[in-house]
């Protein structure tokens, strides 16, 4: 029996053929190491099933504990599997990443991306904040810990992808934040989402496109400093 649903199956069938609009490339990173990845069947299952809905949507899975390249190339950390990364049809990279399992309220942004890339993953943001996000002149990653239950996460997951879309220098990722432990007590998580620019913590909350994007573009130019919480969160048990 698969981890989707009949009713899930038809739902994205009808809503793939009628909103994609070319292929899809989704690359898979895992281990069969299970100390090292414990959800790494189950992320190779969702993706397999969901590539088996739409044939556009084209899955390539990599071995971390090999494929050494390819992790160097899509600046995926040994330490960061499962890792997904979501590439144009024509192999362009946007930025888009996930680390852990996008289950739960999250696989609802592994649909919407899908989607996205198959029409060539243009950023769904305002002009005036495309225009912000070009004064991003250097690298810059940000990190979303999310946990799946959180109904407020996957719009600022959603909102660091888009962004990312924006600006080549500009890397997002989803991290479910109870498979990545000591990666979330690094950062002081404790509710969730809690958004960290550039290594150190911004906010904690699903903010509007406006003030997401004047975080990102204060990250760009200073050292950081913890800013107050605010928005909508969860507490993590």
């Amino acid at each position: 029996m698969g981890l989707l649903s009949p009713q899930d199956v038809e739902y994205l069938k009808d809503l793939f053929s009628k909103e994609m609009e070319g292929e899809v490339k989704i690359l898979l990173f895992k281990s069969d190491d299970k100390s090292k990845c414990q959800y790494c069947d189950i992320l190779l299952d969702i993706f397999n099933e969901v590539s088996e809905i739409d044939d556009r949507i084209k899955v390539e899975v990599f071995d971390a504990d090999d494929d050494k390249v390819a992790l160097e190339k899509y600046g995926i950390a040994e330490d960061r599997i499962p890792a997904v990364v979501f590439l144009t049809g024509d192999g362009e990279d946007k930025g888009v990443r996930y680390y852990g399992l996008p289950a739960g309220h999250e696989f609802s942004t592994v649909v919407q991306n899908i989607v996205s890339f198959s029409k060539g993953a243009q950023p769904d943001l305002s002009p005036a904040s495309v225009d912000k996000l070009k004064q991003v002149d250097s690298p810059m990653e940000i990190l979303v810990f999310v946990t799946p239950t959180c109904p407020y996460c996957p719009r600022a997951v959603l909102m660091a992808h888009e962004i990312a879309k924006a600006n080549e220098n500009i890397q997002a990722a989803m991290v479910e934040a109870e498979e990545f432990p000591e990666w979330s007590m690094e950062h002081g998580v404790s509710a969730v989402p809690h958004i960290v620019i550039n290594n150190e913590t911004a906010f904690v909350g699903a903010y509007p496109e406006d003030m997401y994007v004047d975080y990102v573009i204060q990250r760009a130019g200073s050292s950081g400093k913890e800013e107050s919480q605010g928005g909508k969160n969860i507490i993590l048990p």
